[in-house]
């Protein structure tokens, strides 16, 4: 049996204040690797510009992130911020790719995994495109739920019993870290990341931006036509480009002092 990999000192970085990993995506991956390796509970987020908005004024969602194992930066925005704050990161780890790579992962070694969230029936749909995908992937389970206090004891009880290695939950940040991080003490689940959006890409219930648009930093202007219904939530963008300049060239300061 191979020994596993070691664990990759991830390098930190602060945008506006808030904790983001330096890391590639197959830097990322080896990391994961060695969390399963160690055993433990693990929760990884998956930061962008709308989490680092969200975290300066919500206190508990900050603390998820200064707690959380690794924040792997997800969004160009957060590179193009890092270049102007002085906090480099070297390449962007999208939350939809690194799911899938996890998955393909989990297939060759074993692992299993669970989805929970999204509208009902969607992470069954994302489950059997995932196994059509990765051969020999083994689904753990999938439940639709809620991050609703009420619901939680059913969900617990189903992940007692199903035992998975890795738990994607999609219930949309701030609720999904904050429920991974609520129950994770408990439920010592090796590996648990909130992942969005992504059962709906993967089952293919909304279409993704064209490679082009997502590798121009274009996404979010894709997913404001394809869903309109979302222009309040992309208004955190332009006050994060506003925020970064401020903490670059103002007064606006850099620290966690915002939250």
């Amino acid at each position: 049996m191979p020994r596993p990999l070691p664990m990759i000192e991830a390098p930190v970085r602060r945008i506006l204040g808030v904790r983001v990993h330096d890391v590639t995506m197959e830097e990322a991956l080896r990391i994961v690797d060695a969390f399963l390796a160690e055993g433990g509970a693990h929760q990884i987020c998956t930061v962008n510009p709308e989490f680092v908005m969200h975290a300066r004024r919500n206190l508990p969602f900050f603390q998820v992130l200064e707690r959380a194992d690794l924040n792997v930066p997800d969004g160009v925005g957060l590179l193009w911020a890092g270049r102007i704050l002085n906090q480099p990161l070297r390449e962007r780890v999208p939350g939809v790719e690194f799911m899938e790579a996890l998955a393909a992962r989990a297939a060759e070694r074993g692992w299993r995994i669970f989805l929970l969230g999204a509208a009902e029936g969607v992470a069954a749909r994302a489950a059997t495109a995932l196994r059509s995908r990765y051969p020999g992937l083994t689904i753990a389970g999938t439940f639709a739920g809620s991050p609703r206090p009420e619901d939680a004891p059913e969900i617990l009880e189903r992940l007692r019993t199903a035992q998975p290695d890795l738990l994607f939950v999609a219930y949309g940040a701030p609720q999904q870290d904050l429920w991974i991080a609520r129950y994770q003490p408990e439920l010592r689940i090796p590996v648990a990341m909130g992942v969005g959006g992504a059962f709906d890409f993967i089952a293919g219930v909304v279409p993704r931006a064209p490679r082009w648009m997502r590798e121009h930093g274009l996404e979010w202007l894709y997913r404001l036509i394809q869903q309109p219904w979302r222009w309040r939530r992309m208004l955190a963008l332009p006050r994060f480009v506003l925020a970064v300049l401020a903490a670059r060239y103002g007064s606006g300061g850099t620290g966690a002092g915002a939250v």
